[in-house]
């Protein structure tokens, strides 16, 4: 199975497990899913950082403990949401609990392939397709949007940014960085129609005469949440030969040291409905995707 389908699969798992308890609106409760299935959920003291939650099993019983040192709903409600997804996909429970504990580091920010599945679980699960779609369709494409859609599903920015670009029509890029380097990268199928394009990588610097450098050499800037705007020909940080002007807008992210970055525009695109070259591979997500019973 391809990385892409893996992840792909997660988040359908999430979307196929609140269709069948019959949650459709925004939010969506972490919490109350917990108690559904006598999982119980406890915050761990402040004073303890380095993880985002653990998963924990007695017996047939489990539990999940949750960061607190990070004082963001949006963080320690995905934090749960991504300890849910070790406990509801096939396979996570006996392959990452070790002595009766798991211990997670959630938020996109590891290749293991477990740990990137129950991201993207939490992410369908506290963001499902339907909802979020016809939500985010009230909205032009960047960080204003994206504030109100993490508003919307009390979850964090950055979260919110990624699913963001996930489900976008428009060409959207959302960039994470961490003192003027790319942590990661994530874009819009329009964005990806781009030819030739040389994708980011993590670990590689920040385009330099950017706004996002400019912010992000500034740490007080940063840790203040200080936003810049600008406009920039997309080839300064995706290459590729298409001269296109895009909206770059960047925010610090506090006392995380992080900037978001969102690049975005309306006249990139691919010809034809990207819909319908999707059509296979829905069904068979659909094929593979389990169905959940209390």
């Amino acid at each position: 199975m391809s990385r892409i389908f893996s992840l792909k699969l997660a988040r359908q798992t999430a979307e196929a497990f609140l269709r069948d308890e019959g949650i459709s609106t925004l939010p969506v409760d972490p919490f109350a899913i917990a108690e559904s299935r006598d999982i119980v959920v406890q915050g761990k003291p402040a004073e303890h950082d380095g993880v985002s939650g653990m998963l924990l099993r007695h017996g047939n019983d489990f539990g999940i403990i949750f960061a607190t040192h990070i004082p963001s709903p949006g963080f320690q409600r995905f934090s749960v949401s991504h300890e849910l997804g070790h406990y509801f996909l096939p396979g996570h429970i006996d392959q990452v609990i070790k002595g009766g504990i798991h211990v997670s580091r959630a938020g996109f920010v590891t290749n293991d392939p477990y740990e990137l599945e129950a991201d993207h679980f939490a992410a369908g699960l506290l963001m499902p397709e339907t909802p979020f779609r016809k939500a985010m369709d009230r909205f032009d494409p960047g960080l204003d949007a994206i504030g109100q859609m993490a508003e919307l599903c009390v979850t964090s920015r950055t979260a919110t940014a990624i699913r963001f670009a996930e489900l976008s029509n428009a060409a959207v890029a959302v960039i994470v960085s961490t003192g003027g380097i790319i942590d990661y990268c994530f874009m819009s199928d329009a964005m990806k129609s781009l030819p030739k394009l040389d994708w980011i990588r993590k670990g590689t610097p920040l385009p330099t005469g950017t706004a996002t450098a400019t912010l992000a050499a500034d740490p007080e800037r940063v840790a203040a949440g200080d936003r810049l705007s600008d406009e920039t020909d997309v080839r300064d940080w995706l290459g590729g030969t298409t001269y296109a002007v895009v909206s770059e807008e960047s925010v610090g992210l506090g006392r995380y040291g992080k900037v978001l970055t969102v690049l975005s525009s309306g006249s990139i695109g691919p010809d034809g409905d990207p819909e319908d070259d999707e059509d296979d591979e829905n069904s068979l997500l659909e094929s593979w995707t389990p169905r959940f019973r209390r």
